[in-house]
């Protein structure tokens, strides 16, 4: 009796299971939350010394921060990656079926 997700990759298993959009848009969140909070770490940038510069609440820079949330705006996480010296880069990229 074979088992029919040998040999797949990963993506096709979430895809197959409905949930590959919602996985990757939970995963690139938590990197970019990961990479900015790792970026202040370096640069010794607290949240509150965050929130001050990017004009915001530190309750703002909280929600950045979570992982978990992901409504975050596009703006915020631009103006975030500059204060932090980095640059966000979005691209599209051809689906692959």
């Amino acid at each position: 009796m074979g088992n029919k997700n040998i040999g797949s990759s990963f993506d096709d298993f979430l895809k197959e299971e409905g949930i590959y959009e919602e996985t990757r848009d939970i995963a690139m969140k938590r990197v970019l939350a990961w990479q900015i909070a790792q970026a202040m770490k370096e640069q010794n940038i607290s949240k509150s010394k965050m929130a001050e510069r990017m004009n915001t609440s530190r309750t703002q820079i909280e929600r950045l921060l979570d992982p978990k949330n992901n409504s975050v705006q596009l703006d915020t996480l631009q103006r975030a990656a500059g204060i932090v010296g980095r640059r966000l880069v979005i691209a599209l990229e051809p689906v692959t079926k």
